[in-house]
């Protein structure tokens, strides 16, 4: 695939994600009325993709999109005035020129995709940087061209992140009630055999055998 071609389809994927937030930030006052958003709206369209491994496509943008219409249409079956900013976002007629929303939109003439901490020039293959095995994942990161290499990704998750600090919390916690106690019980210490962090974090501690 050609990265001129990618740049564009990514592009289009990002500037229409940021349209249905728009749109569900402009008619969240809709719950007054009676008719609360669809409740799986967001979560079509969430970062969390990224950690689950899943790809957000345009169908899935496409249709939160189509969820907004349609409790827009329930709430106002008449419709709404054709200046109404959410109207004009639902028919693309939207405004934003001096505005914070108008500076996240990237047109595709204008974006740049980085990955691995390079920009995948335009004129070039996708596969010159990720190799040709077809069931590759990479994650790319999209911003306006001439910014600059965008800020690296955490090495781990959040999570796991919180999780690591509980874990040494803990066994600063137990070295010490050790002082205290000085003598040999770290020994039947849970953090004290070899391979407990790595279970833990694959969710294998805590299993015990034989009926209960």
């Amino acid at each position: 695939m050609d990265i001129k071609d990618l740049i564009e389809s990514v592009c289009e994927i990002y500037n229409y994600r940021l349209k249905v937030f728009r749109i569900a930030d402009q008619i969240s006052e809709l719950a007054e009325h009676g008719v609360s958003l669809p409740p799986n709206m967001q979560s079509l369209i969430s970062k969390d993709f990224v950690e689950q491994g899943k790809a957000l496509t345009k169908e899935l943008v496409n249709e939160a999109f189509l969820m907004l219409s349609g409790a827009v249409t329930i709430v106002y079956p008449m419709g709404l005035p054709p200046y109404d900013p959410i109207q004009m976002e639902l028919k693309n007629e939207e405004e934003l020129s001096g505005t914070h929303a108008g500076t996240e939109v990237i047109p595709s003439e204008d974006a740049a995709l980085w990955f691995s901490g390079k920009e995948m020039l335009p004129g070039k293959l996708l596969s010159d940087y990720v190799g040709r095995n077809e069931k590759t994942k990479v994650i790319v990161k999209i911003q306006k061209r001439g910014a600059g290499a965008p800020a690296r990704e955490a090495v781990i998750s959040e999570a796991d992140q919180r999780a690591l600090m509980a874990y040494y919390y803990r066994r600063q916690e137990e070295l010490k009630k050790l002082e205290e106690n000085d003598d040999d019980s770290y020994l039947n210490s849970a953090w004290s055999e070899p391979g407990q962090l790595k279970r833990q974090f694959h969710g294998l501690s805590d299993i015990k055998w034989g009926p209960r």
